[in-house]
């Protein structure tokens, strides 16, 4: 992944720690409270991350109440 903002490099960092923890499915919110970011600020960002990421596999799973992301290693 090249040109990424600092915040989006805290997200992915955050999402292959807790990946490596055996975490598999997130919500902007429970990033965002981890990086003290807002959740539109996660939420923005992380389409961005699907396309960008190279280390992980990060798809947009479900949707009820917030969306649901899936990550995995690649």
């Amino acid at each position: 992944m090249t040109d990424s903002t600092k915040d989006e490099q805290r997200i992915l960092q955050f999402l292959s720690d807790s990946v490596a923890k055996g975490e598999r499915y997130f919500r902007a919110k429970n990033i965002a409270d981890h990086l003290d970011l807002s959740s539109k600020q996660v939420g923005a960002r992380l389409p961005k991350l699907v396309e960008e990421s190279d280390e992980l596999d990060i798809e947009k799973w479900g949707r009820a109440r917030s969306t649901t992301w899936k990550v995995e290693p690649c």
